[in-house]
């Protein structure tokens, strides 16, 4: 019970004076890592340099509260960083040098912003006193931070002591509002290690709560509860909405299409779940779309839009909704307690429907038998799933055994299927892998290779032995950059050029870092490897040889199926 000041309590109150903050003496490093550490940051990917030497100083001080993973290489650092994030949803940190250290990262960073993902970048810079002057310092490069600005939604640079934690802290809590993704902080090579005041880290401030529109919530509601047939699409930004979008698919009867980043969010179990050529045979029927932390973009420039289908847009991002057609409600903010208050008004709103459920049973057996054409592909991926369980993660690569479990690999739970976004880069997927696995140890994590992907970040085989990460990474071996090969193939002629390959044998290469090496000729001899080494939790490498494989494209791209296409 609350009870009113006294006379004497409100001049005490009123005369007193606020207490001084708590000041100590720290370099710029010990600062940046006490905030990172209050923050729950407790890892950073890293490949160290003079330019850094005061900040891993700061690392090495912290002792046991922070490791450091060092990678061979400024590309694996990163994209460790970004696997961590992805797989855990959490703020991951990497740190390189400038010049050639930041640019060697940042294809990583630029997956990380088109995924969206909360990866800090700690960048060194040239002395203070020399950036923008042009002198040739070590590893200066012109306009450094007008180049990280285009690589991520935040960007400063570090000045003082003083300003490290309240920097620090500004970079981490932008990662995370409106649409979340990548920041980068550079410091200068005689900052770093600068002592000065710092007042006391704090820990981050509480989230603030949610605000929401219920007009345009009352107005989503009605639309989708008075709609026929209502298409659900998920993209990225509803990994921590998984329970809600299955709620909304049971009252409307919405199947829910996830082609790569939304994987998981409904389980692929429910027959409501529906892959990408399911997926443009009912946007073709749908009345109604509820489009949930998803840029929508191939719906809509390769299937087509009409006035017969209305959309409801759930966005971080004020600006995503009409970037390409104006939907008919736009949602702006966090996926899971939008949808809950869109569930809400829909028990006032929505109609009876007929269950579906005996539709997309059906709907399933026939795209089975459609993918029957990618069998080979198809063999492989019934092994890993046989394997690996239900929480392990499966991380892409842009091989053809990765395009067809796209559209054919069962998930069934949230940030177990790691995909690469709109970028695709080839060669991502070993050194984001070890990232994955190395922050959740806890499930076993398989990366999927062709030879050509694979090579990008096999040197990161030295890092997984150093920090003895458990990672199994498959590598399918048909000696060619397969999907360019069968586009020369196809389209040019047969006139091959730069798409064959001259490859190591890769259980040697794999047993000359200490790592374990197994090959497998088929779907059965993949599965046993597979289970031998999630037991074992050891490094290892799966070598499988393989032939060309069927192509997948007439299931990816695919013509419109109503209006016309919006360009």
């Amino acid at each position: 019970m609350s009870r009113k000041p006294t006379e004497k309590g409100r001049k005490t109150a009123k005369s007193a004076k606020p207490a001084k903050a708590t000041l100590a003496d720290m370099s710029t490093g010990e600062a940046t890592v006490a905030t990172l550490l209050a923050h729950g940051i407790s890892t950073v990917y890293a490949l160290p340099g003079v330019h850094n030497d005061h900040l891993f100083d700061a690392f090495a001080r912290a002792g046991e509260a922070l490791r450091v993973v060092h990678a061979r290489h400024e590309q694996g650092a990163a994209y460790m960083a970004l696997g961590a994030a992805l797989a855990t949803g959490k703020p991951q940190t990497y740190s390189v040098v400038p010049g050639p250290g930041l640019l060697n990262s940042g294809a990583a960073l630029l997956t990380a912003y088109g995924m969206n993902a909360p990866v800090l970048a700690l960048i060194g810079q040239i002395p203070a006193a020399a950036i923008g002057h042009d002198q040739g310092h070590l590893h200066e490069i012109r306009d450094q931070a007008g180049i990280v600005a285009r690589l991520v939604d935040h960007a400063d640079i570090i000045d003082t002591p003083a300003e490290a934690p309240v920097k620090v802290a500004k970079a981490i809590r932008s990662m995370h509002q409106g649409r979340p993704g990548p920041a980068a902080l550079e410091c200068a090579i005689d900052v770093w290690g600068k002592r000065g005041p710092v007042s006391a880290v704090a820990p981050p401030a509480p989230a603030r709560p949610p605000t929401f529109d219920h007009d345009a919530l009352r107005k989503a509601a009605k639309l989708l509860g008075k709609a026929k047939r209502v298409l659900i699409v998920v993209g990225g930004g509803t990994l921590d909405a998984s329970p809600e979008v299955t709620l909304l698919s049971e009252m409307l009867q919405a199947p829910v299409l996830s082609y790569r980043r939304g994987r998981g969010v409904l389980d692929d179990r429910n027959p409501f779940s529906v892959n990408l050529p399911i997926g443009r045979d009912l946007w073709g029927e749908a009345d109604a779309v509820l489009a949930v932390g998803t840029r929508l973009l191939n719906p809509m420039t390769q299937w087509g839009m009409d006035k017969d289908i209305k959309i409801v847009r759930v966005d971080a991002d004020k600006d995503e909704p009409a970037r390409l057609h104006k939907p008919a409600v736009a949602l702006i903010g966090d996926a899971a307690p939008i949808l809950m208050h869109l569930i809400d008004q829909l028990g006032r709103t929505n109609e009876r429907r007929a269950s579906r459920h005996d539709e997309m049973v059906e709907r399933q057996a026939k795209m089975r038998a459609r993918l029957a054409k990618l069998s080979t592909q198809l063999a492989f991926l019934d092994a890993i799933r046989a394997e690996l369980p239900d929480d392990g993660i499966y991380v892409d690569e842009v091989t053809q055994i990765g395009f067809a479990a796209r559209l054919a690999l069962p998930v069934y739970k949230p940030r177990t299927f790691l995909s690469p976004g709109f970028q695709d880069n080839l060669g991502w997927g070993y050194a984001t892998a070890l990232g994955a696995q190395h922050a959740r140890p806890d499930v076993p994590v398989v990366s999927i290779n062709g030879d050509g992907g694979f090579m990008y970040t096999s040197n990161e085989l030295a890092t997984a032995m150093r920090h003895r990460i458990p990672l199994v990474a498959v590598v399918f071996v048909d000696g060619a950059f397969g999907n360019v090969r069968r586009i020369q193939e196809e389209q040019f002629g047969n006139r091959l050029i730069a798409c064959d390959l001259a490859n190591p044998d890769f259980v040697k290469f794999a047993e000359s870092f200490g790592a374990t090496g197994r090959r497998a000729h088929n779907p059965d001899e993949l599965r046993t490897a597979l289970r031998a080494s999630f037991a074992a939790r050891e490094p290892t490498l799966i070598e499988v040889p393989v032939q060309a494989m069927p192509s997948p494209w007439e299931f990816i791209h695919m013509p419109p199926v109503r209006g016309t296409k919006k360009r």
